[in-house]
């Protein structure tokens, strides 16, 4: 019988200010996303220093909320906090869904363009017949040449930008892996969500891995950072091209001050 977990998540994303803010734009998709291995029993979204003006469900179906920030805010917050029911089915999603069609996930996007330096890890791959081997392949082929290594990327790093440098975290891995996923032929798409670690409730922060496109199993999650495909230890959060599409919080803020982010993230199995 499939394992399934009960897991309880609260993420907070604070932005402090040295001098009240002029005005803020986030887009937030912190609400996961309901699917036939993941249930969601409870899920709430509160902020401080900012209201709601609209949300909406995006091409990929994520949930978004366009969040302004109060005039004259020193502080901007998001808190979501929830449970999600997961079941383990060794990666394997189903078949494609929602509005964006399945030759989108071919494309190639700034982040995820695969150049000479994804050409040449394609070229050390085993070359196994079965399109699911050659995948896994991969993902082990990304963990052993962008090693993780937090601090050292930036949000704007490219799938060449990581090889490059031989380092990253796991959303450089995960560009990787798609950048090189689409170069096979194979349409491949970028995640993020949670990940409960089995040596600690409190997390450095959101975890992000990939899914590929397979003709007989359909959407097929791979993650080069723990070298497995997700389980039920593993929320989705949001899907799109790259991290620019699944971010869980982006946008732009104006302050004549300095500003500080801390990011606080828990996942604990109930």
């Amino acid at each position: 019988m499939p394992e399934t977990l009960r897991l309880r998540v609260r993420h907070v994303t604070t932005y402090d200010y040295s001098e009240p803010l002029a005005w803020g734009l986030l887009r937030l998709r912190l609400r996961p996303k309901p699917h036939r291995l993941q249930r969601i029993l409870s899920w709430d979204l509160r902020l401080e220093g900012a209201r709601i003006e609209v949300s909406w469900e995006d091409h990929h179906r994520n949930a978004v909320d366009l969040v302004s920030a109060e005039r004259g805010a020193t502080r901007l917050s998001a808190t979501c906090e929830g449970e999600v029911e997961v079941t383990d089915a060794a990666g394997v999603l189903g078949p494609h869904g929602g509005f964006a069609p399945l030759w989108l996930f071919e494309r190639q996007t700034p982040l995820t363009a695969a150049g000479p330096q994804c050409r040449r890890l394609l070229a050390r791959l085993r070359g196994e017949a079965d399109l699911l081997l050659r995948l896994h392949d991969l993902k082990n082929a990304v963990a052993d040449a962008v090693r993780w290594s937090p601090g050292v990327s930036g949000v704007g790093w490219t799938a060449e930008d990581a090889l490059a440098e031989g380092r990253g975290v796991c959303q450089d891995q995960a560009h990787v892996f798609v950048a090189c996923a689409r170069a096979m032929g194979v349409p491949a798409r970028y995640v993020s969500g949670y990940l409960l670690m089995p040596d600690r409730d409190v997390q450095e922060a959101s975890h992000a891995w990939a899914e590929a496109w397979l003709p007989d199993l359909g959407w097929v999650g791979f993650d080069p950072a723990n070298r497995i495909s997700p389980d039920a230890r593993y929320v989705r959060l949001a899907t799109g091209l790259d991290y620019a599409e699944a971010a869980p919080v982006s946008g732009t803020r104006h302050a004549a001050g300095e500003e500080r982010l801390s990011v606080h993230v828990e996942v604990q199995a109930q």
